[in-house]
């Protein structure tokens, strides 16, 4: 994820919602900041605020180590990715549903969140909360750490299941990938995360695909028919191509870790959470996640398609050097799907990648006009092989890949004209015919495509010596 620019184009709050307090929230990302020379975020330039479930300064919960890392990693990707947004830390009281939806409730409904960020996920309650239904305002939910359905979950209860909120359909289901870069740091490619840890993501066995979803044409191969799939889109989540975080609170043994590596989807939520931000926000879309699946149809070049790995379950430990499973993806998807597409990445959509990972922000700014297939031009007819100025004129051909007719004009009028598609010639020179196709209300305009040849003047020879009158 390289983007052209860290700064939205217009105001935007980013809510990042957790469980208990980080009292050294505002501190850790004044060092992070520092480290990486990013211009500050505090309460004081009121780029920073904190606050609890209910939206007050306080009273603030109790303090609980993992999550203060938690919390650290968000607020501090968050900001490193849209340096110019506002970020509001929303402090459940406790980890339980009833208080991180409030938390939830909170952010859409009393601090303008435009986007809200959610790195957790428990199982699937029989209906889905009102708290991730909020038209409007980009919701993305982390697909869970532990595989398809959590086949690596240390919760015996949990295995089988799809992670909530990431399975409701009012949310952008986030799932991860494992990052390379080149040596000059650009995008090289992806696959799926599986190993230390991996990707979350699954069928619902509660709520039903969005259309977005259903109406995708390779939607039958990923096995879920009309159940929600998760996860809708990815980012880099492989704990060993992570992000650097600072965080000073003691664990729950007295440990402080200071500078560390994380990952885990809780990295790519908040991620894809400020991608939207960069974009403008969900742009009067009233469900986001619409946006990611139009753009992977129509303009699929605006987005990395994953088409390599699995987050099915694999029998083999993982190496712990380069934290790569000891399967193959195959042999997860044999174990964990019979080899479907929903824990299995191949071309286009699949559930442990969704539609890809951002190739920029195209595939998430807010559609003012139509998302449009592109179209090109290709010259059915080939050049005259002799024209001579005067001569026979040439009839040009030309399709466009949408069927919509081209157009023809003369790049070198004082050489050659047109009429309609007929060529006629006039000077000496190079020819050059232009091709065009100006797009409707489902194409883009397509590329301009030439032809070009010569044209040359005709001459004829005369001898001028007379033949010998006698030759012996």
């Amino acid at each position: 994820m390289l983007f052209r620019s860290t700064t939205a184009p217009s105001a935007q709050t980013i809510a990042l919602v957790d469980a208990y307090n980080d009292p050294s929230a505002e501190e850790d990302l004044k060092v992070y900041d520092e480290e990486f020379h990013l211009p500050a975020c505090t309460t004081a330039n009121s780029c920073f605020t904190k606050v609890n479930e209910n939206g007050k300064a306080s009273p603030l919960p109790e303090t609980e180590g993992g999550w203060a890392v938690e919390i650290s990693l968000d607020i501090e990707v968050a900001h490193a990715t849209c340096q110019n947004c506002h970020v509001v830390l929303v402090e459940a009281r406790d980890a339980s549903y009833d208080s991180l939806e409030a938390a939830e409730e909170t952010a859409a409904t009393r601090l303008g969140a435009t986007e809200i960020s959610n790195s957790w996920a428990g199982g699937e309650p029989i209906t889905d909360s009102a708290a991730f239904n909020h038209p409007g305002i980009a919701i993305t939910a982390a697909a869970g750490d532990d595989g398809y359905l959590n086949w690596q979950s240390q919760s015996l209860e949990a295995r089988g299941t799809v992670g909530y909120p990431a399975s409701s359909p009012h949310v952008v289901a986030v799932g991860g990938t494992r990052l390379s870069l080149t040596t000059e740091g650009a995008w090289a490619g992806e696959t799926v995360w599986n190993g230390d840890g991996a990707t979350g993501g699954g069928c619902s066995e509660r709520f039903a695909a969005p259309p977005w979803q259903q109406e995708l044409s390779d939607w039958s191969p990923v096995g879920c028919e009309s159940k929600r799939a998760v996860a809708d889109i990815s980012a880099d989540a492989d704990p060993y191509t992570g992000v650097a975080v600072y965080d000073s609170v003691a664990d729950g043994e007295g440990k402080v870790l200071n500078w560390v590596s994380i990952g885990g989807t809780s990295l790519a939520s908040p991620l894809i959470a400020s991608t939207f931000a960069l974009a403008g926000g969900a742009g009067g879309v009233e469900y986001p996640a619409r946006t990611l699946y139009e753009h992977e149809t129509k303009a699929p070049g605006s987005l990395h398609d994953v088409e390599s790995g699995s987050n099915g379950e694999c029998s083999k430990s993982y190496n712990h050097k380069t934290g790569l499973s000891g399967c193959t993806a195959l042999q997860e998807a044999d174990n964990s799907c019979s080899g479907k597409a929903i824990c299995l990445a191949g071309t286009g959509y699949d559930g442990p990648s969704g539609v890809g990972t951002p190739n920029g922000v195209d595939a998430f700014e807010p559609p003012g006009a139509t998302v449009k297939e592109t179209q090109l031009i290709e010259f059915t007819s080939s050049p005259p092989g002799s024209v001579t100025v005067g001569g026979s004129t040439y009839s040009v051909a030309a399709k466009a890949s949408s069927g919509l007719p081209v157009s023809f004009s003369s790049g070198t009028p004082s050489v050659c004209s047109l009429e309609g598609s007929t060529v006629s010639f006039s000077a000496t020179g190079t020819c050059t015919i232009d091709a065009n196709q100006a797009g409707n209300s489902e194409y883009d305009a397509a590329p301009q495509v030439q032809q070009s040849f010569a044209v040359k003047e005709t001459q004829l020879i005369e001898f001028t010596s007379s033949p010998p009158g006698s030759v012996t």
